[in-house]
């Protein structure tokens, strides 16, 4: 009787080790691959939070890299990493392109007002059209784009510098080299 649930006991807890062990060596726990990478961003005309009457359009950014960050106020991690968007903007390495998703314009500018704006460009996604055609999971996320409008990399989650630093920057060198041959 007590073979009867060994066995099943036993097999468990091999598999449990064998998923734990897999999920302790996984080299890129917070890397979900995007079928965006590699293609170019989509185009896309959206208003201007900041500039009341222009547009923001994806042609307009073509020639150089840019970051597009997909943001809301109603999203608490979204303000988490603001202070690190500050930080890099600061760098002056690349212009970051702020895409306000789903909110209202008043609590996006008193969100900016109040934390500041590290965006050139603020563009504002109403019903979300430009996320769903980018393959936003939910906000915030990150994406560099190079000087030819491809999307190079996606970050999910809170960008810190550290991230920045570590996964923007190299990508950046490498656009940059590509540009000077």
């Amino acid at each position: 009787m007590k073979t009867r649930f060994i066995v099943p006991l036993v097999a468990f807890v091999v598999l449990a080790g064998i998923l734990a062990y897999g999920v302790k060596r996984a080299p890129e726990k917070h890397f979900i691959a995007s079928v965006m990478v590699g293609k170019p961003v989509p185009e896309f005309t959206l208003p201007s939070l900041t500039e009341p009457g222009k547009m923001v359009t994806s042609k307009e950014l073509h020639g150089k890299p840019y970051i597009i960050n997909v943001w809301g106020t109603w999203c608490y991690a979204c303000r988490e990493e603001h202070s690190a968007l500050m930080s890099i903007q600061q760098l002056g390495q690349v212009p970051i392109v702020g895409v306000d998703w789903r909110d209202t314009d008043e609590d996006a500018l008193a969100w900016l007002a109040q934390l500041g704006n590290p965006y050139s460009h603020v563009a504002v996604d109403k019903q979300g059209r430009l996320a769903i055609d980018l393959g936003v999971y939910g906000a915030p996320e990150t994406f560099l784009i190079d000087a030819k409008g491809v999307i190079v990399h996606k970050h999910v989650g809170p960008l810190s510098v550290e991230i920045f630093k570590r996964d923007f920057e190299p990508k950046l060198k490498e656009q940059t080299q590509e540009g000077a041959s």
